[in-house]
C-alpha cells in the first residue's frame, strides 16, 4: 500500500480524511500556522499533493507562498487550486480577497520544457515575475468553472475551448466563478 502525504491548506471547517489539514484557527482536527510565515512546519519535498480551495487569494505575498508550496511539494507533486475568477462578484465581493485569480496567473511559474510557444506565451516569457525563484509548474489543467448552478454548468465547455481568449475578450460580459489549476511541480 503507497501512503501518500497530502495538504489541505487554508482548510477551514473543511477536514478533509487522509490529508494534513492546516488553517490560522483551530477547526477541531487541523494544525494550526499562519500560511503568510514562512517557512511552513514541513520540510521540503513532503507532499505528494497539496489542495488549496478559495485560500490563495487571502495571502499577502504570491510569490513567496507559490515558492513556499514548491519547497514543500515532492517532485511531481501536484498542486490543486480553486480560486474565485477577479471579475466575479466572488472575488470583489469579500474585502478580505487580496490576490485577484486569472486563468493565466500561474503564467509566470509555467514549466515550458521543449512545448512550442503561442504569441502571447512567447512574450510572457520574457516578462516574468517569479523573481527568478526556480518555482516551476507543469500545467497540466486550467479551466474556469462558470457557475456552480446545473442550468448554467454547460457553458463551461465554450468558455474553456480557449481560456485565455475568452478571458481577454468576453468575460466582462459573462463572467466565469472561478478559476481551477492543477499543476505539477517540476524539480
Amino acid at each position: 500500500m503507497v501512503y501518500l502525504m497530502k495538504l489541505n491548506l487554508g482548510c477551514g471547517k473543511d477536514i478533509k480524511n487522509g490529508y494534513v489539514n492546516l488553517d490560522i484557527v483551530d477547526y477541531g482536527g487541523n494544525q494550526i500556522h499562519d500560511i503568510n510565515t514562512f517557512p511552513y512546519p514541513f520540510p521540503e519535498n513532503n507532499f505528494d499533493e497539496i489542495y488549496a480551495s478559495h485560500v490563495l487569494e487571502h495571502i499577502n505575498n504570491f510569490n513567496k507562498t507559490i515558492t513556499e508550496l514548491y519547497r514543500i511539494l515532492k517532485p511531481n507533486g501536484i498542486l490543486i487550486v480553486y480560486a474565485p475568477f477577479f471579475l466575479n462578484t466572488k472575488y470583489f465581493g469579500d474585502p478580505d480577497h487580496k490576490i485577484p485569480f486569472s486563468i493565466r496567473t500561474f503564467d509566470n511559474y509555467e514549466y515550458i520544457g521543449t512545448r512550442k510557444l503561442k504569441f502571447y506565451e512567447k512574450w510572457k516569457l520574457n516578462h516574468r515575475t517569479n523573481y527568478e525563484t526556480g518555482a516551476q509548474f507543469e500545467v497540466l489543467e486550467k479551466k474556469f468553472i462558470t457557475s456552480h448552478f446545473a442550468a448554467l454548468k454547460w457553458m463551461d465547455f465554450f468558455v474553456n475551448i480557449e481560456p485565455v481568449m475568452y478571458e481577454r475578450f468576453f468575460s466582462g460580459i459573462f463572467s466565469p466563478e472561478e478559476v481551477y489549476f492543477r499543476l505539477k511541480a517540476i524539480k
